[in-house]
């Protein structure tokens, strides 16, 4: 999956995805993982936003347009995106509703995105692995892995 995001930062080595200025890549997530034990801990995400988000099968696309990316995540119960290039701080409002200071960069074909709200921080690594789009999100000890498989064309 050959995702240019910068001149010097593949987001993966592969040739399946979007280069700048053609078609996006498109993600879905047939099976979740205890997505509300993740947001459980310090959050400050309800218990019934909780149970939506765990429940929710969220579609991902991401594409490239010169040195900005857009990351679309679409659900059943909310639809968010961010527009940013890669290394400046920028400001998110994330699907359960937190504001945070977003800062995304790219290392080794991984995307890491951190995000700091309220004294708070999370982590989340987007990579492709085997074909496939494998999420990680990490607060403190916690940690989450959501993979996506490739909509096809």
């Amino acid at each position: 999956m050959a995702h240019v995001v910068h001149s010097a930062c593949h987001f993966s080595a592969n040739r399946e995805g979007p280069e700048p200025g053609n078609d996006a890549c498109h993600w879905k997530l047939p099976v979740g993982c205890r997505f509300s034990y993740f947001t459980a801990p310090g959050f400050g995400v309800g218990f019934a936003t909780r149970k939506a988000g765990a429940m929710a099968k969220p579609n991902v696309i991401i594409s490239v347009n010169g040195d900005k990316i857009l990351l679309k995540t679409e659900s059943t119960l909310k639809t968010t995106d961010m527009t940013f290039k890669l290394g400046e701080e920028f400001d998110e409002t994330t699907a359960d509703n937190r504001n945070t200071k977003t800062l995304i960069t790219c290392d080794s074909g991984v995307l890491n995105q951190v995000q700091k709200w309220d004294g708070k921080e999370t982590t989340i690594q987007r990579e492709i692995k085997n074909g496939q789009l494998v999420v990680t999100c990490t607060m403190g000890n916690v940690k989450c892995v959501r993979t996506y498989e490739k909509v096809k064309a």
